[in-house]
């Protein structure tokens, strides 16, 4: 076990009881059960709680003891930290997001990647509520996810995760599996949480995949997908930390300010 990493405390925030065993039922149960418990979240930017900390007793604290939730570099950090404890092998990788869209983007995405049984997987439970909710494999096979199905498709030396839209595969990120050490994200993570031009600077969001959906919120919007169905609504900016609450089980006080709307 990693030292500091109290597991039975992280299986209660998750809701994770099953086995502790390096294979895939372990791995694919744990996965399950962290993407739909913890919200990925900027509140932390957004109500100025900042530096963000990527160690693993703050990451502790936060995401367990005060069940917060966190970004990729928070989520992925204290996922791997889990991995790693029961014995699994894991390694980080940086990946630059696309989401359809060919702009070039800094390497501000955070994942894991897990080999095991001979086979590696991709392994993220820090892309939030568009993200996966199951290990896709690195070789190309389709996984059929209650989200939809993703893939993993080779460009050159990259590798791209995909989502099957109705118009084609979406490029959701793309990455070089190549080992990245944790001075790399805490340069990432400091851009990511600090530059005026970063989208968690910029825009306040809150996102939780469902056993059968996902919650997104975004700035004002708020969405919410449902076997398939979704709706939609703009809230009124009083009504964020009580969404928040509800919705995310995140314990946000009335009155909140966020940095995405400006000064009170």
């Amino acid at each position: 076990m990693s030292p500091g990493l109290d597991l039975d405390a992280y299986g209660r925030r998750t809701g994770y009881a099953g086995p502790r065993r390096p294979d895939f039922e372990t791995l694919r149960g744990l996965h399950g059960a962290h993407a739909t418990a913890i919200p990925f979240e900027n509140l932390a930017i957004q109500l100025g709680e900042l530096p963000l900390r990527l160690d693993l007793e703050g990451l502790q604290e936060k995401l367990v003891v005060r069940r917060r939730g966190g970004y990729c570099f928070e989520q992925n950090h204290l996922f791997q930290a889990v991995l790693r404890s029961l014995g699994f092998a894991v390694e980080a990788f940086e990946a630059r997001v696309r989401m359809g869209s060919p702009t070039l983007l800094p390497r501000t995405h955070m994942l894991l990647s897990v080999a095991l049984e001979g086979r590696a997987w991709l392994v993220d439970v820090g892309f939030g509520g568009e993200g996966l909710r199951q290990p896709v494999a690195m070789d190309g096979a389709v996984s059929e996810q209650p989200q939809g199905r993703y893939r993993v498709a080779t460009e050159g030396a990259l590798r791209v995760l995909q989502s099957e839209q109705p118009a084609g595969w979406m490029d959701l990120y793309a990455f070089e599996p190549v080992p990245r050490q944790p001075i790399d994200f805490e340069m990432a993570n400091w851009y990511t949480s600090t530059h005026p031009d970063s989208r968690f600077v910029k825009t306040l969001t809150a996102q939780l995949l469902l056993p059968d959906g996902r919650r997104i919120l975004r700035g004002l919007d708020y969405t919410e997908v449902r076997n398939g169905e979704a709706s939609h609504r703009v809230l009124d900016l009083s009504e964020i930390p009580s969404v928040l609450r509800r919705d995310f089980g995140l314990d946000i006080p009335d009155g909140a300010r966020f940095r995405a709307f400006g000064p009170a």
